[in-house]
């Protein structure tokens, strides 16, 4: 009788743990946006000492949320210790924290942060400009400016848009512009205004009658001195105690990089051979690699294939539409990516390891689709084990300000929403490694060649803020088993080479990049 009480408890406990893992993975996520959709950030520090001069001009009590650094700040900490359930881990992973410092000896540390630092404001040179600074347009009636949207070609000249004075009655009125990049003059002459410092980076207009000024004021002309190929100029402008700010924005045009996809079918078809490039990287697996070969040459027998190799003994790989790159011995992983990717000559190249295997749901046009009707950069698809398993790998990746020892590193499995339009797609910062991209933007990223064996979240945490990702799921791909080379007696000799190079990257060589080149000293992720 006891035993079949246990047995009914343990079969209600059985079914209590379905019942929330199925709600969990099953539950809606995120409800559907339109997929270019844009979120505005501030920095909370400004923020917090704007409202410091208002309370002095104005005031009026406010009151800070106390969560408010907790949620805007650096905080290297994982989730609390709970008890253990079995499988909890697995069904609702636990968030852990890393100090990134730690792959580092003491010894050593000091100098590396001086060095880091040391290369991490020079960084700030480079990549923050005027552009960047946050400026807003006060309540100064008399002066109408323009407060973004004018830009100016390195050394090159541009009427400024929007110039403009409203005051009563005076007997003179005067407007002064400054730049430090760069002069002012005047395009047409008015009657009845005074004009000094023409062809000089500060210039004063001045006349007896409003509606001349004004007419002048629209003939200003901005000419960049300081060559520079992507920068901004901050333009004073005032009048009495009037002042206002605006930006120039200095830069080149871009320059187009198009690709010819080819001739458009009778029904508006997508011509995948002109579109896409396959591109793998092996390492001694050639019998995987011909299986990857055989099933990609059944959907697609007319799509190039790039192979980048770092084996010790190259085996030749040939083919129709094959073009495979000798490397170095264990030159690695994101050597050989970016090797591949730098040969593709299509729009877009499609990545995938060299163990998997092409069947009928691996549909290169949906993702093709995608990329053509959305601004997305990349889209990840999915990729089903043996077992039946089908995973996306889906992430979200943040980042938080800390600092001088640097920032934190937040990594979460999920998605940001959905995707319009494609039912079975949504938008992450991080997908599998099964992906198509727009090739000009995966070489923008590129993959850091110091990543051997072990890598591919790297690469997107190098994007973040460069690539628009999203994920379908609908578009499946086949890893090769790995049971066989699992057991020890099933491993051939290629097997048990390959497994020993498998793993040189360590935990401690990662954490090293994210520390020192990205400037993260923390590391928190659910992954």
């Amino acid at each position: 009788m006891l035993v079949q009480k246990i047995k009914v408890l343990l079969g209600f406990v059985t079914v209590g743990l379905l019942v929330t893992v199925l709600y969990y993975h099953w539950s809606p996520s995120a409800s559907t946006v339109i997929y270019s959709r844009k979120r505005l950030d501030s920095s909370i520090e400004k923020l917090l000492e704007r409202n410091k001069q208002l309370k002095k001009e104005f005031p009026i009590p406010f009151h800070l949320k106390d969560n408010t650094e907790r949620r805007n700040g650096c905080v290297c900490e994982g989730d609390a210790e709970r008890i253990n359930l079995p499988f909890s881990d697995l069904f609702f992973p636990r968030v852990g924290a890393s100090a990134l410092h730690s792959a580092f000896r003491e010894s050593e540390l000091k100098e590396i942060k001086k060095r880091r630092q040391h290369e991490y404001n020079s960084f700030l040179r480079r990549s923050k400009t005027a552009s960047n600074l946050l400026i807003i347009a006060e309540a100064n009636v008399p002066l109408q400016y323009p407060t973004q949207g004018v830009e100016v070609q390195p050394t090159r000249s541009t009427l400024i848009p929007g110039l403009l004075l409203n005051l009563k009655s005076m007997k003179v009125y005067s407007v002064n512009l400054t730049a430090s990049m760069g002069t002012f003059n005047i395009a047409s002459l008015v009657d009845e205004v005074k004009i000094s410092g023409k062809g000089k980076m500060h210039m004063s207009l001045s006349s007896p009658v409003l509606a001349a000024l004004n007419r002048q004021l629209q003939f200003v002309t901005y000419t960049n001195k300081i060559f520079h190929p992507n920068t901004a100029d901050i333009v004073q402008l005032r009048t009495g105690r009037f002042q206002a700010t605006f930006t120039i924005k200095i830069r080149h045009e871009l320059t187009p990089k198009l690709y010819d996809p080819g001739p458009i079918g009778p029904k508006g078809e997508y011509n995948i051979s002109r579109l896409v490039t396959i591109a793998t990287k092996t390492f001694l697996r050639y019998d995987k690699l011909q299986v990857l070969i055989d099933s990609i040459r059944q959907f697609y027998p007319t799509v190039t294939i790039i192979i980048a190799d770092d084996s010790e003994h190259p085996k030749l790989v040939t083919g129709p539409y094959i073009e495979h790159y000798i490397m170095p011995f264990k030159k690695g992983w994101f050597a050989g990516r970016n090797l591949a990717v730098s040969q593709v000559t299509t729009k877009y190249v499609l990545w995938v390891d060299d163990d998997f295997i092409f069947t009928s749901n691996t549909k290169l046009e949906k993702m093709v689709a995608v990329l053509e009707s959305t601004s997305l950069d990349l889209v990840g698809g999915a990729v089903r084990e043996v077992t039946g398993y089908t995973a996306t790998y889906r992430h979200i990746i943040s980042t938080a300000e800390g600092g001088e020892d640097g920032d934190c590193l937040h990594i979460r499995r999920g998605f940001h929403h959905a995707l319009e339009g494609f039912p079975n797609c949504v938008v992450a910062d991080a997908v599998i490694n099964f992906f198509m991209a727009r090739t000009e933007k995966v070489r923008q990223v590129g993959f850091d060649p110091r990543l051997a064996r072990v890598a591919h979240l790297e690469f997107f945490v190098d994007g973040l803020g460069v690539l628009h990702v999203g994920s379908c799921d609908d578009v499946i791909i086949n890893h090769a088993s790995k049971i066989k080379g699992m057991l020890p007696w099933g491993q051939s000799e290629t097997d048990k080479t390959y497994s020993k190079f498998r793993n040189t990257n360590s935990w401690s060589d990662q954490t090293a990049l994210f520390y020192f080149k990205n400037h993260f000293k923390c590391l928190t992720s659910n992954s």
